[in-house]
């Protein structure tokens, strides 16, 4: 450590930080703003320690004040040079006992290694244990994970995609009969309705069936059926299969607002991804669901954007919000505000897990009666 035996130069005596912390304060008390540095500049004033110069004060309304910010800094030099000096006579104190202090923290190295085999040997133990929770914790989020989507996804994308093909082929192949009937019939009025209205028939059942294959579409995403396990992923299109889900689980009764920003893609694992964006979304139906017995009108929002570097996704609603007093726990495992056997508890600790994962966070701001809304960032990375 500097004894200050020589003269001390500013940047000794004050760090950066504490230099502006001082000029803001300085320029609080003064009517005008007040600077200090070691350049000499015009109408400045000397800031003296020992009778030598040090640095310059410049700014101010007047003359007197800056000598009066001067004298006041030079004032409290004294006192900094003071604390360091009995800063310094403490050091000196403590090395003349570090002598001794070594021979009582051998005795104690002595001491502990007696310990240590037994330390060890219980550490390996406790991390035997964590190890077994942790791979017990994973096991039940995967479980819940298949329960919601991979049953579901794999079954309907299985049973309905056949039927469906059949369907698209028949009605293609009809419509072209509709062509050929056309040519076929007599020119008349009544025959012309009929065979319009035929043909809207099938155009109709055409549109319901595509309908169909885009919802087994968003089935296969929202799973990563066909996907490997980490791949660029496109949020905005998977928050529009998990929107789509949702509106199919709730019958397309749900009034849900998209404000989709321009994002580039990211590397991540889109199932876990949908699955967070799935159960956020649910969340936010249940909370307005449960306000409806008041003829209230909810209403989900959900917007995307870049910002400070990282893809920001907000998911708003303004149902029934968090109660206070169970704030604290909503990411604990197995904890759940529904019915038994409405919830697994584990959504919110999933999703929370999932951004870590990815190398973002979530964060919730809920009050009860007005709402909640839901911010995930997830950063952009260097793919």
């Amino acid at each position: 450590m500097r004894s200050f035996e020589d003269d001390p130069t500013l940047r000794e005596l004050l760090n950066a930080e504490q230099l502006q912390r001082l000029n803001r304060a300085l320029s609080a008390l003064c009517r005008e703003p007040v600077e200090i540095s070691s350049d000499r500049k015009p109408a400045s004033v000397a800031l003296e320690f020992n009778l030598e110069t040090i640095g310059w004060l410049s700014g101010g309304s007047s003359d007197n004040e800056r000598l009066a910010a001067a004298e006041l800094v030079s004032f409290l030099m004294m006192f900094i040079a003071k604390y360091r000096l009995a800063a310094n006579l403490h050091h000196d104190t403590t090395e003349a006992s570090y002598a001794e202090l070594q021979k009582q923290n051998e005795a104690l190295r002595a001491s502990e290694a007696r310990y240590r085999e037994l330390s060890d040997q219980l550490q390996e133990k406790v991390d035997e244990q964590v190890a077994i929770i942790k791979q017990a914790q994973m096991d039940l989020y995967e479980s819940a994970r298949l329960r919601s989507v991979g049953q579901l996804a794999a079954g309907v994308a299985h049973e309905i995609n056949n039927p469906i093909g059949f369907m698209s082929s028949n009605l293609k192949v009809a419509s072209e009969y509709v062509k050929d009937l056309r040519e076929l019939v007599p020119d008349t009025n009544p025959n012309r309705e009929l065979l319009d209205d035929f043909d809207d028939l099938i155009g109709e059942s055409a549109d319901g069936a595509r309908r169909i294959a885009s919802i087994v579409s968003d089935l296969k995403t929202f799973s990563s059926i066909d996907q490997a396990d980490r791949t660029l992923c496109d949020i905005n299109e998977l928050m529009a299969s998990a929107i789509h889900l949702l509106q199919t689980e709730y019958g397309h009764d749900l009034d849900i607002a998209e404000m989709p920003g321009e994002l580039p893609r990211i590397s991540g694992h889109p199932s876990r991804l949908s699955q967070t964006f799935y159960n956020l979304l649910d969340n936010a139906a249940q909370a307005i669901r449960s306000r409806q017995e008041d003829n209230h009108s909810g209403q989900i929002l959900v917007t995307t954007q870049v910002t400070n570097g990282a893809i920001e996704v907000v998911i708003q609603d303004n149902g029934c919000g968090i109660e206070e007093h169970i704030r604290g726990q909503i990411f604990d495992a197995f904890f759940t505000s529904r019915q038994v056997g409405a919830g697994t508890g584990l959504g919110l600790t999933v999703a929370r897990d999932t951004l870590r994962a990815h190398g973002g966070n979530i964060k919730i701001d809920s009050k009860e009666g007005a709402g909640t809304c839901v911010t995930l960032q997830l950063p952009l990375g260097k793919d």
